[in-house]
């Protein structure tokens, strides 16, 4: 079991199929922190409204959360754009098993930098009211296509292959998601820049990754569906994204009830 500071996860997606809950599980039993930033789309609200879903597993990775709460763990749920039928609530200091729920928060990190923790579909054009269809509409095909590397990869691991995303793959080919992932990461920048920021801390993109943007640390987590992504922050303040190595093995990786 290793202990750090400071872990930030996002976009788990619980109530939907795509979603890693074993492995996120698993992750979350070896891997425990003073602080525990859930940074956007941890439920699924989208996927749930059109037809509910939430098996065991899901349901293992809230207990996993609500007990390192109990074991005095600070617990921050940072709302996101598939849960965001709970801002409506954020005018009252809404609080859920120690959980505090927020859209956003300033952390002050080991290194004395200060760091905006948000979703980030804030900086999303797609989520403008007039585009927010399309937003909608990338969503089933993107689910479509978790769905068909499922199989895909259920096929490799027959055959010996190691887990392999054909939708990172394709975000990593095609010129338009590389501009979209840009343009996303320059507006972050420009707002830390003019709110007096020395980073942030964020979710979104399904990107994981620790970079300077102007001056900016930006740190993307990354995300439970394909990646299996978190971000730490180490008990002497370095930060570092992990990938959990068992990705493959999820679906067998089913050691979470055990408190």
């Amino acid at each position: 079991m290793t202990h750090y500071r400071t872990i930030a996860i996002s976009d788990i997606h619980l109530g939907t199929r795509g979603c890693k809950a074993d492995a996120l599980c698993s992750f979350l039993k070896n891997h425990t922190c003073d602080n525990l930033f859930l940074v956007g789309d941890i439920i699924d609200g989208w996927r749930l409204k059109k037809r509910w879903y939430f098996p065991q597993s899901h349901m293992n990775v809230i207990r996993r959360v609500l007990t390192a709460a109990k074991r005095d763990t600070k617990v921050y749920y940072i709302l996101g754009n598939h849960d965001e039928v709970f801002r409506k609530f954020l005018n009252y200091d809404l609080t859920i098993g120690r959980i505090k729920i927020l859209n956003h928060y300033d952390y002050l990190a080991k290194n004395g930098k200060k760091y905006l923790v948000v979703h980030g579909d804030m900086f999303d054009s797609l989520m403008m009211p007039n585009k927010k269809w399309l937003m909608y509409t990338g969503d089933i095909l993107y689910n479509f296509l978790i769905f068909l590397n499922t199989h895909f990869n259920k096929i490799r691991g027959i055959l010996g292959l190691q887990y392999w995303s054909v939708s990172k793959f394709l975000k990593s080919k095609t010129k338009s998601a590389l501009n979209y992932i840009n343009s996303f990461e320059k507006k972050v920048s420009i707002y830390c820049h003019r709110k007096g920021y020395d980073g942030v801390i964020c979710g979104h993109i399904h990107t994981a990754v620790i970079k300077e943007l102007d001056g900016i640390e930006y740190m993307n987590d990354g995300d439970w569906v394909e990646s299996c992504s978190a971000l730490v922050e180490h008990v002497d303040g370095r930060w570092e994204i992990l990938f959990y190595e068992g990705i493959e093995n999820e679906e067998t990786n089913n050691d979470c009830n055990s408190q």
